[in-house]
């Protein structure tokens, strides 16, 4: 009876973790095709003065951060989301709380959503370009190849400008303007997910990437553990390392 209850709890875990990611790519991908079927590329819509939905395309990270080959970049979210998967695994085996594993889901959702851009947006979809809105092409006769996507971004919050004091070394009397970056729906759920973490689940998160043996010696010197759910008699070192 007791395998079964734990059986049942790990896959309301799961399920829950599931529709975050679900829910998440769902939001994502619609909003991505709207923009790269409906606008031209640099094309601005001022919903507000602070935010503006602005069409920009890239190969980098989140936030439009450049690093690597795109093919590397390509291949280093395929391996994170791999490894976001079984460490998701991981938690749902050993009972943690599903707050703790929605907050993991989040950024698993992120990095996917960003990976499909990556992937698929190079053989799907004509260029985009000032003056040209993309369509849908058969498979293939996209503007690039597998991998080698560019990433859709959107959002844009430019909340204020100004200029910096002449007496701040190397900037002084700069313009700057916060917040430059222009992100998309995953990048959001990458950062929602992990402030989360930092803000409320720093010594689950650390406690959760902890060896087997470490994990073990933690629970014998604090019989209480507060990272599992309460409810939850998963053993923390039965079966995963």
């Amino acid at each position: 009876m007791e395998n079964s209850s734990s059986s049942f709890k790990s896959r309301k875990k799961t399920l829950a973790a599931v529709a975050v990611v679900t829910i998440v790519l769902l939001i994502d991908q619609l909003s991505k095709i709207w923009i790269k079927t409906h606008m031209e590329l640099y094309e601005m819509y001022d919903i507000t003065d602070w935010f503006k939905i602005y069409f920009v395309e890239n190969n980098g990270m989140a936030f439009g951060i450049e690093a690597g080959g795109k093919l590397f970049l390509s291949i280093f979210r395929i391996i994170a989301v791999t490894f976001i998967i079984l460490y998701i695994r991981k938690l749902v085996k050993l009972g943690f709380k599903n707050s703790f594993i929605c907050c993991v889901a989040l950024i698993l959702a992120g990095a996917a959503g960003n990976i499909i851009d990556s992937i698929f947006y190079g053989v799907i979809f004509e260029a985009s370009y000032p003056g040209h809105i993309a369509s849908f092409v058969p498979w293939g006769q996209g503007y690039s190849t597998l991998l080698h996507g560019k990433v859709v971004d959107m959002l844009y919050f430019p909340l204020f400008s100004g200029t910096f004091p002449d007496w701040i070394p190397f900037v002084g009397g700069e313009e700057f303007l916060f917040f430059r970056f222009i992100f998309n729906i995953a990048d959001s759920a990458i950062t929602v997910g992990v402030i989360l973490l930092l803000l409320f689940y720093r010594k689950t998160l650390s406690y959760s990437l902890l060896s087997k043996s470490e994990r073990e010696k933690y629970d014998l010197e604090h019989p209480e553990n507060i990272f599992y759910s309460k409810d939850n008699k998963v053993n923390s070192y039965n079966s995963v390392p």
